[in-house]
């Protein structure tokens, strides 16, 4: 390649032979885009020359044989309106103005070629802008009137992708010498970063003494993420002499805050100090979100107070800072200084703040800022919709779920992924499942998330035969049902006692190696005790690496349901032993399983060390489930007794307990008292009132059982059906007690009465006793 400098003496510029002068003097070349830009000798060949193809040459610029052109028609491929113009300005003119040694030209002529180029290259019009551009070179300027045209090309090779013609271009402005200059400088480093090429802007900015070719450098680094390298190039800026400027510093230290390199990030900050922008709006907005993003909150919250101008981007910075952290209340007091007064915030803040609203559990706070949101600035967005439609989900708001769909659709994003999976979740959990299943057919594929939100929705409504339907519809399509898909029918199949689908889906997990979900082999085991088949939950419990509190009170529940209270008892000591805190809920399965098995003494010791060992303040089921062991046990007094000193409000299920273990146990002194208590509740449990007037029906206390059944009508509640499963060997069906118009009603019955049969072959005693029904 030739060397820098410009034009040499007299002779031929450097980058051009004389036997390129020779040939152009003769007349008998077509100035090529190889002759014109060749970068060194013919005799040096592809080593000393950029890499250009005939293709590029072709497409990007038109030959042109001069020689047999005449004057006027050189100026064909100008712009036409320019030809006028250029004609007139081929009068003679004083040459003086041009160096020795060039080749005497008539300036107006030259000047009006450069205003061709340029107007071309501006119209994007690359091969006309480069044959003007060779008609320019004809006539051996000086270096320096090639800076205006040589610039706009870079600019218009940059917009169209031309990367060979840039980079001949780029030889070019070596060859004469302009690579130097910063009109220069700037768009080839502009045209080099536009295609990616990192290296060769760097190569650019390395040897550039202007701030500019750093700056696009240094933004460059950042905006593609290799901070590490934008840093880098700072260190190199600095070290030549040059100072960053406001448009520097925000990339250099959001390079800073990305990478977590404090004491780079403080020593920038004191340079903008001694650069007199420590006080600029961008900048100090940079420096609050690198100190936040290094984990100084304190820093970039007395930044923001000392700021005395702010705007949307610094209110933003620092109220989403409180919020990742979870100081939900300074997050919040700064979102309403920002909202009440002039400032602006914008959706991701608003958004965030939604957010944190409804993980507070505020869900219509949530909707009220969300309907304020969505009558002013800055409007609502998709995150918007999907943070609206899962409070609405939350607190049972069908109504307010239609509004947000129908803002959705207003605004075009209902049929956003994460909306339309929002709204499935939202019609499912609010209960309106044919709204929901009738958005999922509507997608033509839907995602696995989307089916997923499905099938929690009939696995809610306790839908078995719906959601193994789409089940297997997902193995179907093609989709490979993850883990949060197997748990959500797991759980449902152990709701239900489904042992039959329960068993196929084990048979799945182990085939698809589903061996690093916890969650997944928890559901498992709880499936098959809640199935009464505890040796299996066993076996699965035994096989599990890594267990927690939930694997444990899942086979503990297990033990409580087959009345296995003593096992139960054994697995929870096991427990404690390998380390595994129990919880709120362990201690409620482990005291009910005690309760189904009336192990008094063993119930009570463990109620005892809650507070004491386990650090667990007892609650209301706990206490709910002291007084159901009391009651199994036949302790009446201390039943009530706990009921009465308890620190918690009685609730009616415990007088309902009481009063049946007095139905059992004849005690009609406590039971009434207990019967008093619970009516003066005013329930609206139909069953509590039947149980009331099933004791008084056994103890023949007939005046107070007209008196409950006078308050039953008097508060409107009627006993409804009991509904119940039965499993025919094709999966469970429901049916209501006492109703035979079913046309399974045969099959059904057939079954209760064979189970009778084998109740009575156990040993157990079929009471015959008629309670009360109205």
């Amino acid at each position: 390649m030739a060397e820098r400098g410009g034009v040499v003496g007299g002779g031929a510029p450097a980058g051009r032979t004389r036997q390129d002068d020779m040939l152009l003097k003769r007349g008998k070349t077509e100035f090529l885009w190889d002759s014109f830009f060749g970068g060194g000798s013919r005799g040096e060949g592809k080593a000393a020359r950029w890499h250009h193809s005939t293709q590029v040459t072709s497409v990007c610029m038109r030959p042109i044989n001069f020689t047999t052109l005449n004057y006027d028609d050189r100026f064909q491929f100008l712009l036409p309106w320019r030809k006028k113009t250029i004609l007139a300005h081929s009068l003679p003119h004083s040459t003086a103005a041009f160096p020795h040694g060039h080749r005497l030209v008539k300036e107006p002529t030259l000047l009006a070629i450069i205003e061709s180029i340029t107007s071309l290259a501006s119209l994007r019009r690359l091969p006309e802008a480069f044959a003007a551009f060779s008609l320019l070179r004809l006539q051996s300027p000086s270096p320096h009137l090639f800076l205006r045209p040589t610039s706009f090309l870079f600019t218009t090779t940059t917009e169209l992708h031309a990367l060979p013609a840039g980079e001949q271009l780029h030889a070019f402005s070596i060859s004469v010498g302009l690579s130097r200059y910063l009109s220069i400088l700037s768009p080839l480093t502009s045209f080099y970063l536009s295609f990616g090429l990192l290296p060769a802007a760097a190569s650019v900015a390395d040897e550039s003494p202007h701030v500019l070719p750093w700056k696009l450098l240094i933004s460059a680094y950042t905006k593609d993420g290799f901070f590490t390298d934008a840093l880098a190039a700072y260190k190199k800026m600095f070290a030549v002499g040059l100072v960053p400027d406001c448009f520097t510093y925000p990339s250099l230290l959001k390079a800073c805050g990305e990478s977590g390199d404090l004491n780079l990030g403080r020593e920038i900050h004191r340079s903008t100090g001694v650069t007199g922008l420590g006080s600029n709006l961008f900048v100090t907005n940079a420096l609050i979100s690198m100190y936040l993003k290094c984990g100084q909150l304190g820093v970039a919250r007395k930044l923001f107070d000392e700021m005395p101008v702010r705007d949307v981007v610094s209110w933003n910075s620092i109220i989403s800072g409180y919020a990742s952290r979870g100081l939900w209340q300074e997050a919040f007091k700064l979102f309403e200084s920002a909202t009440e007064g002039s400032s602006e915030v914008n959706s991701v803040t608003w958004n965030a703040i939604i957010g944190g609203v409804v993980q507070r559990g505020d869900h219509f706070k949530a909707l009220t800022l969300i309907s304020k949101m969505s009558h002013g600035e800055p409007g609502v967005d998709f995150v918007t919709m999907v943070v609206g439609l899962s409070a609405c989900s939350r607190v049972g708001k069908l109504r307010l779920g239609k509004e947000i769909h129908g803002l959705a659709i207003r605004i075009v994003c209902a049929d956003h992924e994460s909306v339309r999976n929002a709204l499935i979740t939202m019609y499912s959990r609010c209960k309106d499942m044919e709204t929901a299943h009738l958005l999922l057919q509507m997608d033509k594929n839907p995602s696995l998330i989307a089916r997923n939100a499905m099938l929690a929705g009939f696995a809610v409504e306790d839908r078995v035969e719906d959601a193994s339907i789409l089940f297997r519809a997902i193995l179907r399509s093609g989709l490979r049902p993850n883990y949060v898909t197997v748990v959500t029918i797991l759980s449902l199949c152990a709701r239900i006692a489904n042992l039959q689908h329960g068993r196929e889906l084990h048979c799945y997990i182990t085939k698809q190696e589903f061996s690093g979900h916890r969650l997944l082999w928890n559901s498992l085991v709880d499936m098959y005790a809640k199935s009464g088949r505890i040796w299996v939950a066993r076996k699965v419990f035994d096989g599990m690496t890594d267990r927690d509190e939930v694997s444990y009170t899942s086979l503990i529940a297990g033990y409580g349901m087959q009345g296995e209270g003593m096992g139960a008892v054994i697995l929870f000591d096991e427990m404690i032993g390998c380390g595994v805190k129990p919880d709120h809920v362990s201690m409620v399965t482990v005291l009910s399983a005690c309760s189904h098995s009336r192990l008094v003494s063993e119930g009570e010791e463990l109620f005892n060390k809650m507070e004491t060992v386990f650090g667990i303040k007892p609650q209301m089921e706990h206490f709910s489930c002291m007084v159901d062991l009391y009651a199994r046990a036949g302790c009446l007094e201390k039943a009530e007794e706990v009921i009465c000193k308890t620190s918690c409000r009685p609730t009616p299920a415990m007088w309902a307990a009481l009063i049946g273990a007095c139905q059992v146990y004849g005690n009609t002194e406590i039971g009434e008292r207990a019967a008093k208590r619970l009516l003066e509740m005013r329930t609206d449990n139909a069953g509590h009132y039947v149980l009331i007037a099933n004791m008084y029906a056994a103890a023949n206390c007939w005046e107070e059982l007209a008196r409950v059944r006078k308050m039953m009508r008097d508060v409107g509640v009627r006993k409804a059906p009991g509904c119940a499963w039965a499993d025919l060997g094709n999966g469970f069906k429901p049916f209501l007690v006492g109703d035979r118009s079913s046309p399974l009603s045969p099959d059904i019955y057939g079954v209760l009465e064979g189970l009778t049969e084998q109740m009575s072959d156990a040993g157990y005693t079929i009471s015959e006793e008629l309670g009360y029904e109205e």
